[in-house]
């Protein structure tokens, strides 16, 4: 499936905007135009609702007829049990989260033990755990942990533009990863000179027009065989004013929907 999600809506959550956007506003939104997931993920307001305001948040999802994912940061096993009651709610299969939390930085063979302890829990639930690549740990590395704890409900979300950060190549990250995807987040991405030639800015771009080899990906992952969801987020920098910068993320959030479906 093709989703969105709350970094579809980075800018229309915030507190910048004169009237930011709810969680079940997103839920409409994200309806309106045609689409039948959505994944909470980095939210915020998700950890301090109280349980009516999850379980209204749900039923609201529901009745939309949308499937949830969730996602988090950290592999703790305390925090892990608290995002499988939180999946339980929103009836999510999977949960994406990050080898380092706010709190936390396990070297690999802590955050080993942490999830061959935890993934039983999700084993029994039928929730798959995906990791997402990202610039503090390297592809490789991440992989070799999953492999090492080697659960059928442990995995990868694959986002390889995190990983420019630490100077892999995106295509190296696709090919390493491709066996153990679970989820794919989807955005492109490109660099810009700085004012006066002094070094680049490495940011968002409307998919399709930056260096994202998203038919790579394609063929490499086959998410759309495989039954692995794309979720739309964007990198897009403020636009110097509220109204700008929200007209832009929903265009390319429109774009990024069509480049999608056009090669569905």
């Amino acid at each position: 499936m093709i989703g969105l999600g709350t970094y579809s809506y980075f800018w229309q959550h915030s507190d910048r905007v004169p009237e930011p956007l709810t969680l079940i506003g997103a839920f409409e939104d994200t309806r309106a135009q045609g689409v039948d997931l959505f994944q909470i993920c980095d939210y915020g307001p998700l950890e301090w609702m109280s349980a009516a305001e999850l379980r209204n948040a749900a039923s609201a999802a529901s009745a939309l007829g949308l499937t949830i994912e969730l996602g988090t940061k950290g592999v703790e096993p305390e925090h892990l049990r608290q995002l499988l009651e939180l999946a339980e709610v929103f009836d999510a299969r999977l949960v994406r989260s990050m080898l380092y939390g706010p709190e936390s930085r396990p070297t690999l063979d802590e955050a080993e033990n942490w999830l061959r302890g935890s993934i039983r829990s999700f084993e029994s639930a039928g929730i798959d755990l995906a990791l997402e690549t990202y610039e503090q740990v390297g592809t490789a590395d991440l992989v070799g942990l999953v492999e090492r704890v080697g659960s059928e409900r442990l995995g990868i979300c694959l986002d390889p533009a995190n990983v420019v950060a630490r100077l892999e190549q995106p295509r190296t990250c696709v090919e390493l990863a491709a066996p153990f995807v679970k989820n794919v987040h989807v955005k492109d991405f490109a660099f810009a000179r700085q004012d006066g030639w002094v070094g680049f800015t490495y940011s968002g771009a409307a998919m399709g027009t930056g260096l994202h080899d998203y038919p790579h990906l394609l063929t490499t992952i086959r998410p759309r065989e495989r039954e692995i969801n794309e979720i739309v987020e964007h990198w897009l920098p403020w636009q110097g004013d509220a109204e700008t910068t929200i007209r832009t993320e929903r265009e390319w959030t429109r774009i990024t929907l069509e480049h999608l479906r056009s090669t569905s």
